[in-house]
């Protein structure tokens, strides 16, 4: 790689890693592996930089790269012993508001299913437009729009029966 390439690299990465470390904790609720699936997924760009097409495609694919790195991670054996949040283990909400909101929100994202998960995250979070979403996720914008349907549905039943309790 070029001595600007390294520069324009070294530039990116340390603009994107902050986020791309965000959305991989919220698809995984841990800050251990979102700290990994970002350097993982800074190492896939690295390896590509060459190639990619800086001025619109870049954002794009290094969300690509985290959630794939994130669902990779999910699939790998020694992962399988975390398990996600039952409604029932959802930290309740205190007259006092001593919880965070963001903590139940977090907690209610574990208990959803992986791809309504990586949709919510990368539409509402991430704000990437149904286009992008889909182009991230390699699916088609019928299924972006339903996965993130359901997903906010699920979220909002999780959430709901938290708050109101």
């Amino acid at each position: 790689m070029r001595r600007r390439d390294e520069a324009d690299f070294t530039e990116f990465a340390g603009a994107a890693i902050g986020r791309l470390r965000r959305t991989a904790y919220l698809m995984c609720g841990d800050w251990h592996r979102a700290e990994d699936a970002a350097q993982d997924a800074l190492v896939r760009i690295y390896r590509r930089w060459d190639k990619l097409n800086r001025q619109n495609g870049l954002t794009t694919y290094a969300h690509k790269a985290v959630v794939s790195v994130v669902l990779d991670q999910s699939r790998r054996p020694w992962r399988r012993e975390h398990t996600t949040a039952e409604p029932g283990d959802l930290p309740c909400p205190d007259a006092a508001r001593t919880i965070d909101d963001r903590q139940l929100v977090i907690a209610a994202l574990e208990g959803i299913p992986a791809g309504q998960r990586a949709c919510v995250v990368l539409r509402h979070y991430a704000d990437l437009s149904i286009e992008e979403t889909a182009q991230v996720l390699g699916i088609s914008i019928g299924t972006v729009k339903s996965q993130t349907s359901k997903g906010l549905l699920a979220l909002r039943a999780q959430l709901g029966e938290r708050t109101s309790s």
